[in-house]
Protein backbone atom coordinates (compact mmCIF):
# COMPACT_ATOMS: atom_id res chain seq x y z
CA UNK A 1 0.00 0.00 0.00
CA UNK A 2 1.52 3.37 -1.13
CA UNK A 3 1.49 6.01 2.12
CA UNK A 4 1.89 9.58 1.74
CA UNK A 5 4.03 11.91 4.05
CA UNK A 6 3.38 15.63 3.72
CA UNK A 7 5.00 18.82 6.18
CA UNK A 8 8.23 19.30 5.89
CA UNK A 9 9.43 18.10 8.90
CA UNK A 10 7.53 14.98 8.26
CA UNK A 11 8.92 14.52 5.03
CA UNK A 12 12.51 15.42 5.70
CA UNK A 13 12.56 12.59 8.59
CA UNK A 14 10.90 10.08 6.64
CA UNK A 15 13.86 10.83 4.08
CA UNK A 16 16.84 10.35 7.23
CA UNK A 17 15.45 7.05 8.22
CA UNK A 18 15.66 5.75 4.86
CA UNK A 19 19.51 7.20 4.28
CA UNK A 20 20.07 5.47 7.61
CA UNK A 21 18.37 1.85 6.88
CA UNK A 22 20.94 -0.90 5.94
CA UNK A 23 18.30 -2.42 3.83
CA UNK A 24 15.59 -0.81 2.17
CA UNK A 25 12.11 -2.33 2.13
CA UNK A 26 10.36 0.47 0.58
CA UNK A 27 10.72 3.09 -2.48
CA UNK A 28 10.50 6.44 -1.96
CA UNK A 29 9.73 9.15 -4.62
CA UNK A 30 9.30 12.96 -4.07
CA UNK A 31 6.97 14.84 -5.96
CA UNK A 32 7.48 18.65 -5.91
CA UNK A 33 5.85 21.90 -7.13
CA UNK A 34 7.49 25.01 -5.32
CA UNK A 35 10.79 24.68 -5.04
CA UNK A 36 11.76 27.03 -2.11
CA UNK A 37 14.62 26.86 0.74
CA UNK A 38 12.54 24.08 2.51
CA UNK A 39 11.77 22.07 -0.10
CA UNK A 40 15.20 22.41 -2.07
CA UNK A 41 17.06 21.35 1.37
CA UNK A 42 14.57 17.99 1.06
CA UNK A 43 15.79 18.00 -2.47
CA UNK A 44 18.99 17.99 -2.23
CA UNK A 45 18.71 15.18 0.42
CA UNK A 46 16.82 13.24 -1.25
CA UNK A 47 19.49 13.08 -4.09
CA UNK A 48 22.05 12.39 -1.12
CA UNK A 49 20.10 9.22 -0.67
CA UNK A 50 19.03 8.35 -4.73
CA UNK A 51 15.51 9.27 -4.24
CA UNK A 52 13.72 10.54 -7.61
CA UNK A 53 12.60 13.57 -7.13
CA UNK A 54 9.76 15.07 -10.17
CA UNK A 55 8.58 18.25 -10.65
CA UNK A 56 4.60 18.54 -10.77
CA UNK A 57 1.97 21.18 -11.12
CA UNK A 58 0.20 22.02 -7.74
CA UNK A 59 -3.06 20.28 -8.95
CA UNK A 60 -0.95 17.17 -9.29
CA UNK A 61 -0.22 17.20 -5.26
CA UNK A 62 -3.72 18.38 -5.02
CA UNK A 63 -4.90 15.29 -6.08
CA UNK A 64 -1.87 13.09 -4.28
CA UNK A 65 -3.66 14.48 -0.63
CA UNK A 66 -6.99 14.52 -1.64
CA UNK A 67 -7.16 11.56 0.18
CA UNK A 68 -5.27 12.15 3.44
CA UNK A 69 -7.30 13.65 6.51
CA UNK A 70 -7.87 16.71 6.29
CA UNK A 71 -4.68 18.12 8.46
CA UNK A 72 -2.34 16.24 6.20
CA UNK A 73 -3.68 17.97 3.19
CA UNK A 74 -1.49 20.47 3.77
CA UNK A 75 1.33 19.92 1.16
CA UNK A 76 3.43 23.27 1.00
CA UNK A 77 4.70 21.95 -2.29
CA UNK A 78 6.01 18.73 -1.68
CA UNK A 79 4.85 15.35 -0.99
CA UNK A 80 7.01 11.86 -0.72
CA UNK A 81 5.24 8.96 -1.64
CA UNK A 82 6.51 5.41 0.11
CA UNK A 83 5.73 1.82 -1.39
CA UNK A 84 6.22 -1.30 0.44
CA UNK A 85 6.13 0.33 3.56
CA UNK A 86 4.40 -1.41 6.55
CA UNK A 87 0.87 -0.86 7.01
CA UNK A 88 0.87 0.13 10.31
CA UNK A 89 3.86 2.40 11.93
CA UNK A 90 6.96 2.42 10.53
CA UNK A 91 8.60 1.92 13.79
CA UNK A 92 6.71 -0.92 14.92
CA UNK A 93 7.91 -3.36 17.40
CA UNK A 94 7.21 -6.72 19.25
CA UNK A 95 7.35 -6.24 22.98
CA UNK A 96 8.50 -9.36 23.78
CA UNK A 97 11.96 -8.91 21.28
CA UNK A 98 12.21 -5.14 22.98
CA UNK A 99 12.54 -6.36 26.42
CA UNK A 100 15.12 -8.82 25.91
CA UNK A 101 17.13 -6.51 24.89
CA UNK A 102 15.94 -3.50 27.39
CA UNK A 103 18.74 -1.17 29.22
CA UNK A 104 19.23 -0.97 32.79
CA UNK A 105 17.72 2.54 32.63
CA UNK A 106 14.78 3.01 30.09
CA UNK A 107 11.53 4.62 30.01
CA UNK A 108 8.41 3.27 28.36
CA UNK A 109 5.06 5.32 27.87
CA UNK A 110 1.91 3.22 27.82
CA UNK A 111 -1.30 5.00 26.10
CA UNK A 112 -4.70 3.80 27.23
CA UNK A 113 -7.67 5.04 24.88
CA UNK A 114 -5.80 8.22 23.45
CA UNK A 115 -7.57 7.64 20.02
CA UNK A 116 -6.88 11.21 18.84
CA UNK A 117 -3.60 11.20 16.38
CA UNK A 118 -2.62 14.68 16.82
CA UNK A 119 -2.40 13.89 20.21
CA UNK A 120 -0.15 10.39 19.69
CA UNK A 121 1.90 12.68 17.19
CA UNK A 122 2.95 15.07 19.61
CA UNK A 123 3.64 12.30 22.48
CA UNK A 124 5.58 10.83 20.22
CA UNK A 125 7.97 14.15 19.62
CA UNK A 126 8.15 14.23 23.23
CA UNK A 127 9.71 10.91 23.54
CA UNK A 128 12.12 11.60 21.04
CA UNK A 129 13.30 14.57 22.96
CA UNK A 130 12.96 13.76 26.46
CA UNK A 131 14.31 10.33 25.69
CA UNK A 132 12.25 7.98 26.16
CA UNK A 133 12.91 4.09 24.88
CA UNK A 134 9.27 2.64 23.73
CA UNK A 135 5.86 4.08 22.85
CA UNK A 136 2.88 0.89 23.83
CA UNK A 137 -0.24 1.74 22.19
CA UNK A 138 -3.80 -0.82 22.36
CA UNK A 139 -5.25 -2.19 19.33
CA UNK A 140 -8.51 -0.96 20.37
CA UNK A 141 -9.29 2.69 20.96
CA UNK A 142 -6.23 4.29 19.94
CA UNK A 143 -4.88 5.85 16.61
CA UNK A 144 -2.85 2.84 15.36
CA UNK A 145 -4.25 2.67 12.15
CA UNK A 146 -2.93 3.34 8.77
CA UNK A 147 -4.74 6.48 8.24
CA UNK A 148 -4.31 7.78 11.71
CA UNK A 149 -0.41 7.25 11.20
CA UNK A 150 0.03 9.55 8.34
CA UNK A 151 -1.71 12.28 10.67
CA UNK A 152 0.59 11.33 13.42
CA UNK A 153 3.96 11.05 11.39
CA UNK A 154 3.20 15.03 9.98
CA UNK A 155 2.14 15.84 14.07
CA UNK A 156 5.09 14.19 15.68
CA UNK A 157 7.12 16.20 13.10
CA UNK A 158 9.13 13.52 12.05
CA UNK A 159 9.50 11.42 16.07
CA UNK A 160 7.55 8.80 14.45
CA UNK A 161 10.12 6.84 12.53
CA UNK A 162 12.85 7.02 15.58
CA UNK A 163 10.40 6.31 18.17
CA UNK A 164 9.83 2.67 18.67
CA UNK A 165 6.12 1.31 19.00
CA UNK A 166 4.53 -1.11 20.03
CA UNK A 167 0.76 -2.28 19.46
CA UNK A 168 -0.86 -4.87 21.95
CA UNK A 169 -3.98 -6.54 22.49
CA UNK A 170 -3.92 -6.21 26.15
CA UNK A 171 -2.48 -2.78 28.31
CA UNK A 172 -2.83 -4.73 31.25
CA UNK A 173 -0.75 -7.80 30.92
CA UNK A 174 1.87 -5.18 29.33
CA UNK A 175 1.94 -3.16 32.62
CA UNK A 176 2.60 -6.64 34.18
CA UNK A 177 5.12 -7.75 31.71
CA UNK A 178 6.87 -4.48 32.29
CA UNK A 179 7.13 -5.00 36.47
CA UNK A 180 8.64 -8.53 35.99
CA UNK A 181 10.87 -6.93 33.67
CA UNK A 182 11.84 -4.44 36.60
CA UNK A 183 9.73 -1.50 35.79
CA UNK A 184 7.79 0.55 37.79
CA UNK A 185 4.30 1.53 36.78
CA UNK A 186 3.11 5.47 37.17
CA UNK A 187 -0.39 5.87 36.22
CA UNK A 188 -1.12 9.87 35.54
CA UNK A 189 -4.33 10.89 37.49
CA UNK A 190 -5.80 12.82 39.51
CA UNK A 191 -5.61 12.69 43.15
CA UNK A 192 -2.00 11.14 42.82
CA UNK A 193 1.45 12.41 44.53
CA UNK A 194 2.23 15.69 43.30
CA UNK A 195 4.77 15.33 40.49
CA UNK A 196 7.44 17.53 42.08
CA UNK A 197 7.48 14.72 45.42
CA UNK A 198 7.97 11.82 42.56
CA UNK A 199 10.85 9.80 42.59
CA UNK A 200 11.29 8.02 39.52
CA UNK A 201 12.36 4.26 38.94
CA UNK A 202 15.43 3.48 37.35
CA UNK A 203 13.06 1.42 35.16
CA UNK A 204 9.97 3.79 34.43
CA UNK A 205 6.98 3.04 32.71
CA UNK A 206 4.12 6.07 32.60
CA UNK A 207 0.41 5.57 31.74
CA UNK A 208 -1.52 8.23 30.48
CA UNK A 209 -4.92 7.72 29.91
CA UNK A 210 -7.75 9.07 27.59
CA UNK A 211 -9.02 13.00 28.90
CA UNK A 212 -12.55 11.77 29.16
CA UNK A 213 -12.50 8.51 30.66
CA UNK A 214 -9.01 8.02 31.97
CA UNK A 215 -6.84 5.20 32.94
CA UNK A 216 -8.99 2.02 32.53
CA UNK A 217 -9.32 0.24 35.96
CA UNK A 218 -7.87 -2.72 34.92
CA UNK A 219 -4.95 -1.04 33.84
CA UNK A 220 -4.59 1.35 37.00
CA UNK A 221 -4.79 -2.04 39.51
CA UNK A 222 -1.25 -2.41 38.06
CA UNK A 223 0.01 1.17 38.82
CA UNK A 224 2.03 1.21 41.31
CA UNK A 225 1.81 4.69 41.89
CA UNK A 226 -0.36 7.70 40.76
CA UNK A 227 0.87 10.41 40.06
CA UNK A 228 -0.66 14.34 39.34
CA UNK A 229 0.10 17.51 37.51
CA UNK A 230 0.41 20.62 40.17
CA UNK A 231 -2.21 23.12 38.14
CA UNK A 232 -4.09 26.32 38.97
CA UNK A 233 -6.09 26.46 36.32
CA UNK A 234 -9.87 26.75 36.29
CA UNK A 235 -10.33 23.71 33.68
CA UNK A 236 -10.87 19.65 34.43
CA UNK A 237 -7.38 18.99 33.62
CA UNK A 238 -4.34 19.49 30.66
CA UNK A 239 -4.55 18.00 27.20
CA UNK A 240 -3.03 14.47 27.31
CA UNK A 241 -0.04 15.40 25.30
CA UNK A 242 1.07 18.60 27.26
CA UNK A 243 0.74 15.96 30.26
CA UNK A 244 2.94 13.60 28.55
CA UNK A 245 5.37 16.12 28.06
CA UNK A 246 5.44 17.09 31.53
CA UNK A 247 5.87 14.03 33.13
CA UNK A 248 8.48 12.72 30.47
CA UNK A 249 10.56 16.12 31.15
CA UNK A 250 10.69 16.13 34.70
CA UNK A 251 11.61 12.20 34.56
CA UNK A 252 14.56 13.42 32.20
CA UNK A 253 15.55 16.21 34.57
CA UNK A 254 15.79 13.70 37.74
CA UNK A 255 18.47 11.49 35.04
CA UNK A 256 20.55 13.95 34.56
Amino acid sequence: MQKRYTGFHAVEERLRHYGAEKKHSAQLHILYSKAGPRVKKILALAKEYGVPCESVDTSALDEQVRSLPPEARDHRGIVLLVDGEDEKLDMRVQLDQWLASCPETATVVILDGVTDPHNVGAILRSCDQLGAALLVMGERRSAAGVQDGEVMARASAGASAYVPVAVVTNLARVAQQLKDAGFWIYGADMGGSPLPQVKFAEKTCIVMGSEGAGISRLLQDNCDQIVSIPTCGRIDSLNVSVAAGIILYERRRQSL
